[in-house]
Order: structure tokens, then C-alpha cells, then sequence
């Protein structure tokens, strides 16, 4: 399968999980593709002063690598700054967000995939 560019949509959302500004996602693989693995591996960007509001994954886990720029990162309450080359991993059950305090988009792949039990 190859899928060009121009095939890709771009999805805004506005204050994703109670975030700050917007989130701009393009699906790499979609949900379909991906079931009954997961349901989310995208390319993800947040403006400057955009966000990803806290939340807890139930019956998931998700993975983010950044590509470009400079944010935050919750860890369970605890914040850390990320940049291109990081890795933040959220298992099952636990809580994580992100934000753009940088001056340059914020680039990140995120890959969700349902827990085995």
C-alpha cells in the first residue's frame, strides 16, 4: 500500500481533552487499518501555546515521538520538558498530557494501541 501525501487529510480540533488552542492530526494509518491493534497512529502538530489536555488511557496505551520542536510533557503530575528525539510513553491506566510552551510548531508521531490481556 502506498499512500501519497495529497491523500491525507488534515483533521483541527479545538481544545482536544480540554487542551489549550488547537491540534492539527493527519492519520497515517486509520483506525480500520488498524483494528484490532489500536485505533490511533498519526502525525500530530500543536502551535505555539496549543495543548493536549490531561487524560488517562483506559484499555490503551499511547507512545509519542517527537519530530520537531520544543514543549512539556505530564508524566503522571509530573512535568517535563521534551524535544525532537524524545520518546513519552503512556501505559494503560496512567495519565499524561502535552503542550507547546516553544515558539515553533511542535511535531510528533502518537501511536495508540489497545492493551492485551
Amino acid at each position: 500500500m502506498i499512500r501519497k501525501a495529497s491523500e491525507i487529510t488534515a483533521t483541527t480540533t479545538v481544545g482536544f481533552k480540554g487542551g489549550k488552542g488547537e491540534m492539527i492530526s493527519r492519520d497515517i494509518r486509520t483506525a480500520d487499518e488498524l483494528a484490532p491493534h489500536g485505533r490511533k497512529f498519526g502525525y500530530t502538530v500543536l502551535p505555539p501555546g496549543s495543548s493536549i489536555g490531561d487524560h488517562t488511557h483506559a484499555g490503551d496505551s499511547e507512545t509519542y515521538f517527537v519530530l520537531k520542536g520544543k514543549g512539556r510533557y505530564n508524566d503522571n503530575g509530573t512535568w517535563v520538558d521534551i524535544a525532537a528525539g524524545d520518546v513519552m510513553h503512556c501505559p494503560d491506566g496512567e495519565l499524561h498530557g502535552i503542550e507547546n510552551n516553544g515558539t515553533e510548531p511542535l511535531e510528533f508521531i502518537a501511536l495508540i494501541l489497545f492493551t492485551v490481556k
